[in-house]
């Protein structure tokens, strides 16, 4: 399968908030598992669909990095319904290579998706898997983890996230 390009931050496509996908769609098959092989290449834990260009709400997920395939989970068309509590930990992005900060998330979270055989599901997690569920559904609402971020630590990334805009400029045709 295809390694996808990452969207780096600024891209605009990091910040449309995506638009639902049909859960039977026979061809998300073949995007899903480009994303899983872009993120495995790319060692994350998780991919929103807009981090490579396709403003659709669809992401993966495997905390395991690809060592258990009982791990893996598809996301279409989720939403957060429930956070409990509030934990700050390092938190990065592939969309922000080589950046990482502590950011506020809920310490449990709740989603509400579809799966790839087309069936609705629930999911409640802490930890990895619960931050990587807020990280990337917040991806597919235009939200990304810097938005989390008190300001001392926006203070302490302005720099870097300058360069992640310079570079952009530049790398317009």
């Amino acid at each position: 399968m295809p390694i996808l390009t990452v969207r780096v931050f600024p891209d605009p496509v990091l910040r449309q908030k995506s638009k639902d996908v049909d859960p039977a769609d026979p061809s998300l098959k073949a995007l899903v598992a480009d994303l899983f092989d872009t993120m495995y290449a790319a060692e994350g834990v998780g991919l929103a669909a807009n981090q490579v260009g396709l403003a659709i709400r669809l992401a993966v997920i495997d905390t395991s990095g690809g060592r258990d395939p009982l791990a893996k989970l598809v996301l279409i068309n989720p939403q957060v319904i429930a956070t409990q509590g509030e934990v700050e930990e390092e938190e990065g992005c592939l969309s922000f290579p080589g950046l990482r900060a502590k950011t506020r998330r809920g310490e449990r979270a709740k989603a509400r998706a579809y799966g790839l055989d087309g069936q609705p599901f629930e999911i409640e997690a802490s930890g990895l898997l619960g931050k990587a569920l807020q990280h990337e559904i917040d991806h597919l609402n235009g939200r990304l983890w810097i938005d989390y971020l008190p300001l001392t630590q926006q203070a302490l990334l302005s720099g870097r996230l300058k360069q992640l805009r310079k570079e952009a400029v530049q790398a317009r045709p």
